[in-house]
């Protein structure tokens, strides 16, 4: 079996992708994280809203959620230019929260996390999507 390629984000950061037990693949933290860092920035083509919509619509369907909400006009489509925080999963009681800045989405973290530790971060997405969240057994919330 092939080792998990660590990453070197735009921080200095050291995630890995890898296999996860929420949905498909996940990223885990190749080294300990302090709180509050930033992690890594949520990379994509900048699109409008409207374009984000037509998109999402397609990518729902196969069971993904790659768009995400820079302003009531802008979104990032992590599909098109994305980078490995596109595979950061969502959780009801996540370890990570997102701060957009200007037009930057970061992925910080929301308290000391511990090599070897799944990512985590609420998408906040109401249950648009409709899709069950698996973030730990037995959750009832909708991404």
């Amino acid at each position: 079996m092939q080792k998990p390629r660590v990453h070197v984000t735009l921080t200095g950061r050291k995630i890995i992708r890898k296999r996860s037990k929420i949905s498909g693949w996940g990223v885990y933290a190749a080294q300990p994280i302090t709180k509050n860092s930033r992690i890594v920035d949520y990379a994509g083509e900048k699109i409008t809203s409207l374009e984000s919509d037509i998109r999402e619509q397609r990518y729902q369907a196969k069971g993904h959620i790659w768009c995400f909400t820079l302003s009531r006009r802008y979104a990032r489509d992590a599909k098109v230019g994305g980078n490995i925080a596109r595979f950061i999963n969502h959780a009801c009681k996540p370890n990570c929260y997102s701060e957009v800045a200007k037009h930057t989405v970061w992925i910080r973290a929301a308290r000391n996390i511990r090599k070897g530790e799944e990512l985590t971060y609420n998408y906040f997405t109401e249950g648009e999507a409709g899709m069950k969240c698996r973030c730990r057994p037995g959750c009832k919330g909708k991404i």
